[in-house]
This record gives structure tokens, sequence and C-alpha cells, in this order.
């Protein structure tokens, strides 16, 4: 018997889906529904890296960065210095570099992205261009960090600026170089720093030496390893969810897909609603009921394809950072609120500071919640004063924008501070 169609017998599970299991079975793929009230321990940081394998980073801050949002969303409150150690101390779990996006990813998947650093050309007219007008300067680069890495590239340029009579480049011209040699693998990022500039070091010294020196795989065998991790992070998925979570070739991922079919690995699965092909990870789970609630940031990989939320949660989103505020429909950084098996609500958070206030700047019913509009607001409440605290700010603060704005701001009254 093939694993897929053993698993398949061991949990029962149907021939075809409805839209409500489809759901069910990407949120427990995703790392939701479990207990978010315990201590957060390494453990459980690891067992989300194993499911979801990349945290996806963006320099926004207005509530809290993205990449510290998928633990929040799916452990709760926790120590973000456990996020810190996952990402620089030794054992190092997490390296950064391009999947879906620029991310901290699983560092197992180091050797599997290889293959993406050797093909990377996008900077190397410019790179060129460079080397000529700066000869040496690379080579520079690269001492400079060998002898006092990890560094910035703002402490290469400073150091150098004391030998500028002799080199004469500017601070764009290193900054290329660090970018093209960490695109390509040559370094790495050892972490940020307080002002979110990565730290270069050399890759030896960042990739843990068991996973550096492991053989690198074939491009086939990497695409294969990807789009398995990417199966696994979805549970449910159509070949284009599976290619955009790590933004692998369709036309090559539909070939991987085609072999795992074949291995038993995905279980061709029809979901009712869904107008395309789509693949069941041999080894998802399909709980009958599922109760949790939690707030996801719009960089959270639960909606990287925005198709995909449209298919599962009947629900159109757009991240509106880039778009005028005239014409935005929801607000600036909008996170969804996750109740059970839907996504019920939407709101536009800040984090300011200055008032000691996690701001609702408008807050949103989902129409297909609104039968439950009273829970939805009460338990919605809840989770604004749990990230409240969880980021040390003292109230939160409604304003009156949107459909669900009232309801929450008279919990909050009522709570008090």
């Amino acid at each position: 018997m093939n694993p897929g169609a053993a698993q398949a017998t061991l949990l029962g599970m149907p021939a075809a889906l409805t839209a409500a299991q489809a759901r069910r079975i990407a949120l427990v793929a995703q790392g939701f529904g479990g207990d978010r009230n315990r201590g957060v321990t390494m453990r459980q940081v690891q067992r989300v890296i194993d499911r979801v394998g990349q945290f996806q980073i963006d320099s926004v801050n207005v509530a809290v960065r993205a990449h510290l949002t998928p633990l929040y969303s799916r452990l709760g409150p926790y120590d973000p210095a456990l996020l810190e150690r996952a990402m620089g101390a030794a054992p190092r779990r997490l390296f950064e570099f391009w999947g879906h996006a620029a991310s901290l990813i699983d560092v197992n998947l180091h050797p599997a992205l290889r293959f993406r650093m050797s093909g990377h050309t996008d900077m190397w007219e410019r790179v060129r261009r460079i080397e000529q007008e700066h000869p040496g300067l690379a080579d520079r680069v690269r001492a400079d960090l060998r002898e006092g890495g990890p560094l910035t590239a703002r402490q290469i340029e400073h150091q150098e600026d004391r030998a500028r009579d002799h080199w004469g480049w500017n601070w764009s011209s290193v900054k290329y170089l660090l970018e093209w040699s960490f695109s390509t693998g040559e370094i790495s990022s050892a972490g940020r720093n307080a002002q979110f500039e990565r730290l270069y070091d050399l890759t030896e010294r960042v990739i843990p030496t068991p996973i550096y020196t492991r053989p690198t795989p074939t491009v086939e065998e990497s695409r294969l390893e990807l789009t398995r991790r990417a199966a696994r992070a979805l549970g449910i998925a159509t070949d284009r969810c599976l290619a955009d979570y790590f933004r692998t070739n369709l036309t090559e991922t539909r070939r991987t897909i085609a072999t795992m079919v074949a291995a038993g690995e995905l279980i061709p699965t029809p979901v009712a609603g869904w107008d395309k092909p789509t693949y069941l990870w041999w080894e998802a789970v399909l709980p009958r009921r599922l109760r949790t609630q939690a707030l996801v940031s719009p960089f959270d990989s639960l909606v990287f394809e925005r198709s995909r939320v449209l298919d599962l949660f009947n629900l159109f989103y757009r991240i509106e950072i880039y778009v005028p505020q005239a014409q935005r429909q929801y607000g600036y950084y909008v996170y969804l609120f996750v109740m059970d098996e839907d996504i019920t609500a939407r709101v536009d958070l800040k984090a300011d500071r200055a008032a000691d206030a996690l701001m609702v700047q408008a807050a949103w019913m989902e129409p297909l919640a609104e039968p439950r509009r009273a829970e939805v607001a009460t338990r919605l409440a809840e989770e604004l004063r749990l990230m409240a605290d969880w980021l040390g700010l003292e109230r939160v603060l409604v304003r009156p924008r949107g459909t669900l704005a009232a309801d929450l701001a008279a919990h909050h009254e009522a709570a008090g501070p």
C-alpha cells in the first residue's frame, strides 16, 4: 500500500472534500488549533518551523514586524528571544534567504535552495560594472567580513571611509556587492541589528556545519523537497498554491506534482466549489471541528496566495500598504481574524508607543460572519487585549471606522484599560 492510501485509510479521509473540510485541513496544516495558553518553549517554536517552513520578513513595522507574528498567531504570547535564538544561536534553526519572499527559512532547506543561489543573475550587470570601476573592492569586502564579521553594509563602508583616498567608493557599491553575494549564497545574514539592517557574514560561519557540508541535491531533487514542504504546510492545495509557497516555477512544479502523485505523497482530491484540480498531502489531518482564534498578519503563510484565500474563506484580500490612503478600502496594515474555521473580521492595527496603546484604526465584520456578530466582537476584543499585553501596551483604542468598530469599542470601554 502506498503512503497516501495508507494515511487516507487511517484517517477515513473522504474521496472529495467540502469547503469546510478543506478549511480545517488547511488551518491545521498551518499550525492553527493548538493550545495557545501555555508557556511557549523552543520545542513548540520548532514544531511551527517544521510545519510552515518559513516566516516572511518585511520592513514595515506598524504594529509588530511580520516575521514575529506567525509564532504569536499559532502559539499565543511568546518571548521573541526564542525567535532570536532560533535565527542566531547554536543550534541555528532558521536562516535568511529568498523563499516565498525574503524570509527566515528552516535551515534544513538550505541545500534545497542552493540551485536558486547558483542561478541568481538579477544584479550581475551592476556588479560587473562596480568591479570594473573599483578593482579589488569585492575582495576587500570579503576580507572585511572574514576578519570582522558579522557586519552591516554601513560598518564596512565606515571602515573604508578611513581610506577613501585609496578606495574611493560609495556605500551603494558595497551594498550591491553584499546583496549579490547574499543572493548567490557566498555570504549569509547572521541576523539583524536594532535598525533592522542585515548583519552579513561568511556562509560557512552562519549555516551549521552538518548542513553546510551536506551534498548539494540536483535541481529536480531540490524542487521535490520544496514542493513536499509546501504540500505539508498547505494540507490541500492547487498546483499554483504549491508553486507559490516557495516561488518555484509552475511548469516544473507540475512535473514534481506528477512524481509525488505517482509515489502516493499527493492524492488528487476534489474540493467542492473549487474549479481547479486539488491535491491532498498524504499526512494531512482532518479534525471533526476546530476551536481557535488568532490575528493573522498580511505576510503570514496562511494567506500567501490570494486566490487560495478566496477559495478557502470566500474572502477577497489585498495588502493596501502601497495603495493611496484615499483609495484604501480596509486600511494600511490589516490583520485577519481567524475564528474557529473562518475568517470573520479584519482590523487595521498600529502600535502607538507614545499613547501606550494598540490602535484599532478600523474594524470590519466579514458579511458571512454577520450571524455571529456578538461572538466575533467578544472574541476579537479578547484577542486584541492579548496582543496589546504581548506588545507591552496598556490600552486598546478603537477608532470609529468600519462595520465592527462600534461593537469593539463597547467591549473595550466596558473592560477599561
